[in-house]
């Protein structure tokens, strides 16, 4: 009997994908306690990068407050709600922004992944983005938003929306069966 060790909605180091988020988050459904938008308007792509980064950084603190929490009751302690959400809130500090892995460029070429394929599409909505003093003025906000092509996909190709692109590579990175 063969049992896969590989977790189903994330990476082995996250508990869930960013493919699943961003269409999550593009549907409007606000995934993992992110704030829902107008999937009608979409959203820019660092509002949607620093949503993603801040939900793994709940995920994680979530986990390891679980954690501490199942040690501490086996030890003998009864844990209060209140006493819970400290830990949760002192686990969720303690979560580097950095730990959360996927930095801003490697999320624009995997944003370029979406947009190759077609699943996200700009809308017609910009804003001004604002940058620091003394710097020529920045490019505007464009939003995206999930095409049908996109909403249509499923769990199977958003979760490695690479592979979707460049069939040709996924068996050259897949194991080997005996």
């Amino acid at each position: 009997m063969v049992i896969r060790l590989a977790p189903t909605r994330g990476g082995f180091l996250r508990p869930f994908g960013c493919g699943w988020f961003i269409r999550e988050y593009l549907l409007g459904k606000g995934p993992e306690g992110s704030r829902a938008i107008d999937p009608e308007q979409g959203a820019p792509q660092a509002d949607i990068n620093y949503e993603y980064k801040e939900a793994l950084a709940r995920a994680t603190a979530r986990e390891r407050t679980e954690r501490i929490i199942s040690n501490m009751v086996v030890r003998g302690a009864d844990i209060t709600e209140e006493e819970a959400e400290k830990i949760y809130q002192r686990e969720l500090k303690r979560v580097s922004r950095k730990f959360t892995h996927m930095r801003y460029h490697s999320f624009l070429m995997y944003f370029g992944v979406l947009k190759r394929l077609g699943w996200v599409k700009a809308t017609e909505v910009t804003e001004p983005s604002t940058i620091q003093d003394n710097y020529a003025p920045a490019p505007e906000r464009t939003y995206y938003r999930l095409t049908k092509k996109g909403i249509q996909a499923g769990d199977e190709l958003w979760s490695n929306p690479l592979f979707t692109l460049y069939p040709e590579i996924g068996p050259s990175h897949m194991k080997k069966s005996d």
